[in-house]
């Protein structure tokens, strides 16, 4: 079983939340020696966020979290994140929602035993090694607060208890106790109620009094979740955007997008909650300084996989470091005058993945969009009898790394070629939300069996006009 610790944010409710998500391979049955899967949100009613509140950000750096299946323990606990001793994580406790769920990976491989569960604890990193934490907020110190009103930086002085750590005895879980059974999945819920959290002294100064409260609750949140880093510096990506896409194959076995989020400044992502079902991952990304990364594949990946890091290959060919350009122009007609349609253009790479061969929708990076949307319209431009919208998609000049997720680690294998794609565009009538509009409603260039468009760093190609008739 794979356990994870993960920092999301609910959207509804502008909530932080804290998720341990374990997630448990092999069999179901319910044996004696089978480790259970527990998916834990810690939340935050945040009445207390800017503009409104006076706090744009709460960060708090989390270096470990421990469980016992002991009210009275002081020792002996299970470490659910042993990895953060020596890497702790900051969290914004005030993060907005992006994706339903904005989780930062804190990460674990610990399983969690079967057990009624009656002590939880949470142990925060001393401000007095900032050092520690990797792309630190708070300057001087691990723990802060941001004010909504000049966005200035104030230390967030610990109690003694966040220290030692934020125990949650069992007064304070719901019915006294938390019980996983072999096999199980259950959730739990750790209510960090920031806004009622934080003491404004009266030298000043701020200080963390935590408020915390535990319950079972009844929804099962599976996610997934990755690290994308530089293949040679196995560092985040400075600057720029890393965007992540979860893909499965429509019914003409075309991988297409069913959720998209960027990664942080540290590269973590996750998609949360994830129906189930089979994905392939794609990641790619561009740095501050416009190098561009080769897109990366991860194929057979399921809710409840922590995937670990995710590399990206910088391009740097004699063509550049920049990203090429796909060029081109839709047209609509009726048959005998031109008319508008929605058009929805996507850039399809064809790759093999192991023995497999995949059709694969390359997210574009660089417009934060999965996808390209025009609406054709009469103009200067257009042929005859059509209306037409010109279109420029900006997509990788290296072909992609590719690999098929092992939970022991996935093996990569780098792209050497130059980048080859083929443009799908999908006719749609105006403002329809979406209704096929068109005879056919969707084309594709270039035509023609292995037919493709080679894209060079920091050029553009030219696509053959995609002309759609028979339209409304």
């Amino acid at each position: 079983m794979r356990l994870r610790l993960t920092v999301g944010f609910g959207l509804a409710a502008l909530a932080a939340a804290l998720i341990i998500n374990a997630a448990c391979g092999g069999s179901n049955n319910a044996a004696a020696s089978t480790p259970a899967t527990t998916n834990v949100t810690m939340s935050d009613p945040a009445t207390c966020a800017g503009p409104a509140g006076p706090y744009a950000h709460v960060y708090v750096t989390v270096k470990d979290v421990e469980a016992s299946t002991s009210a009275s323990a002081t020792s002996g606990f299970t470490d659910l994140t042993p990895a953060l001793a020596a890497k702790p994580m900051q969290i914004d406790l005030l993060g907005q929602a992006n994706n339903q769920c904005l989780l930062a990976t804190l990460g674990s491989t610990t399983e969690l035993q079967p057990g009624n569960y009656q002590q939880i604890r949470l142990i925060l990193q001393d401000n007095s090694s900032p050092s520690l934490v990797a792309n630190n907020l708070c300057g001087t110190a691990a723990n802060c607060v941001v004010l909504a009103s000049d966005q200035s930086v104030h230390t967030l002085n610990l109690s003694s208890e966040a220290q030692t750590g934020i125990k949650i005895p069992a007064g304070q879980i719901a019915g006294g106790q938390f019980t996983v059974a072999a096999g199980q999945t259950k959730d739990l819920n750790l209510d960090f109620n920031t806004c009622s959290s934080i003491v404004v002294e009266g030298n000043g100064q701020y200080r963390l009094k935590p408020v915390l409260h535990a319950g079972e609750i009844a929804a099962t949140a599976t996610s997934i979740n990755g690290t994308v880093i530089d293949h040679t510096t196995n560092q985040p990506i400075s600057g720029g955007n890393v965007m992540v896409a979860l893909e499965q194959k429509d019914s003409n076995g075309i991988d297409r997008v069913m959720m998209a989020t960027d990664a942080d400044t540290s590269g973590h992502f996750v998609f949360c909650p994830v129906p189930a079902g089979t994905y392939d991952v794609v990641a790619i990304g561009i740095s501050g300084s416009n190098v561009a990364y080769a897109a990366t594949v991860t194929t057979g990946v399921t809710p409840g996989t922590a995937m670990g890091n995710v590399p990206l290959v910088a391009e740097s060919g004699v063509g550049g470091t920049a990203q090429g350009t796909i060029a081109g122009q839709v047209t609509s007609s009726s048959g005998t005058a031109g008319t508008a349609a929605d058009v929805t253009l996507s850039a399809l790479q064809a790759v093999s993945v192991g023995g497999s061969n995949l059709s694969l929708t390359i997210p574009l990076v660089q417009q934060h969009a999965a996808t390209a949307n025009v609406a054709t319209a009469s103009g200067a431009t257009c042929a005859v009898n059509t209306d037409c919208a010109n279109y420029s998609l900006a997509v990788p000049a290296l072909a992609p790394t590719t690999g098929t997720f092992a939970a022991s680690g996935t093996s990569y294998t780098v792209g050497t070629a130059a980048a080859a794609y083929s443009v799908e565009a999908q006719a749609a009538v105006p403002s329809s939300g979406g209704t096929a509009d068109c005879t056919p409603s969707v084309l594709t260039t270039p035509t023609g069996a292995g037919a493709s468009l080679t894209v060079t760093a920091g050029a553009t190609v030219q696509a053959a006009v995609l002309s759609f008739t028979g339209c409304q």
